[in-house]
């Protein structure tokens, strides 16, 4: 990751200390900040980030935690490193308590570098580990996951205690923890004595995450189904990753109405008859609501795949794809790359 050079992260130190002191306490957010939040994350959520800048801020200057590390992110994922900008929205957010931006403060040399130190000392995944592990401990579920990454930032990282507490957070009901150790156990070939073994024990893990409503673990656990030979449940979990709104999911329906046999399409064996008209209204949805180049090329690609009536047809279906809940999104991670 780009690190700031020393000057600016001093300079940055005096004003996010300087704010720090104005800000409000984290509370509940009233009715605006609610919903000022809620569309800064539906933004950032369908990769339009730097429309949620505006969204996000009412909701940090309301003393909102997460709404003050997302807007890190944007300007980190931006600027493709650590700015003043974005590590004055970690810093806001850690003197919140909010881990995951600990860890970013740390991953840009903050306190090394800079003197963006915790109160108590200068190592940012200990204060984080002194925060989140008390509350892990008396049973909340999102400490125990943060506690996953956080055992791998420490001193001296402990992959062991890291992971029992993903499983930890997984038992307590946590559908992203679910769909992680599904992740691992799909990746991991070296500990399977087969590929069906592997998938199976994915299988496990997604289905967990699915039937607690997370669409990820759908989207995966369809992928999964399609690979052991079973194309109907593969099928039906795609779809409902679509309901969830998992923008995976929702494309999968379009193309799979209009060319199902097309590149060797796996997924589409489970699908009803195709309807080439509902496939482009369905794409065409998509590009309204989430615009942008992957909305564009998908339109482009399948364009000569429908007769001019059945894109006529596609349009006036349009409408029956959009305002739907919950809102297309693409389900980024948290703490991701």
């Amino acid at each position: 990751m780009m690190l700031l050079p020393r000057a600016g992260l001093l300079a940055t130190l005096a004003s996010v200390l300087l704010m720090s002191l104005t800000l409000p306490p984290a509370w509940a957010l009233d009715e605006e900040a609610q919903a000022a939040k809620e569309e800064g994350m539906r933004l950032y959520n369908a990769h339009q980030r730097s429309k949620s800048p505006p969204y996000l801020e009412i909701a940090a200057e309301a003393g909102d935690a997460e709404a003050m590390y997302y807007l890190g992110e944007v300007d980190r994922l931006r600027h493709m490193g650590l700015t003043q900008a974005a590590m004055g929205w970690y810093y806001q957010a850690a003197q919140h308590g909010e881990p995951y931006a600990m860890l970013r403060l740390f991953d840009g040399g903050a306190c090394k570098l800079g003197d963006v130190c915790p109160e108590n000392g200068d190592d940012w995944p200990q204060e984080a580990l002194e925060l989140t592990l008390p509350q892990a401990e008396a049973g909340d579920p999102e400490a125990m996951a943060a506690l996953y990454y956080i055992y791998y930032y420490v001193e001296d990282p402990d992959e062991e205690e890291a992971l029992t507490w993903l499983n930890r957070a997984a038992e307590a009901g946590n559908a992203w923890a679910m769909n992680s150790l599904g992740k691992r156990a799909r990746d991991d070939k070296d500990a399977y004595s087969s590929d069906t073994e592997r998938l199976e024990a994915a299988e496990v893990w997604f289905r967990r995450a699915s039937e607690a409503g997370y669409a990820p673990g759908m989207n995966n656990l369809a992928v999964v189904l399609s690979h052991l030979g079973q194309p109907e449940n593969a099928w039906e979990w795609m779809t409902r990753a679509s309901e969830a709104g998992h923008m995976n999911g929702r494309g999968w329906l379009a193309a799979c109405n209009i060319a199902p046999n097309e590149g060797g399409r796996e997924l589409c064996r489970g699908a009803p008859k195709p309807d080439p008209a509902e496939g482009w209204a369905i794409f065409l949805a998509i590009h309204q609501e989430v615009p942008g180049t992957s909305s564009e090329n998908a339109l482009r690609a399948y364009r000569d795949s429908l007769t001019p009536d059945q894109r006529a047809e596609g349009e006036r279906m349009k409408e029956e794809w959009l305002g739907l809940e919950p809102p297309l999104s693409y389900f980024p991670e948290k703490f991701g790359p």
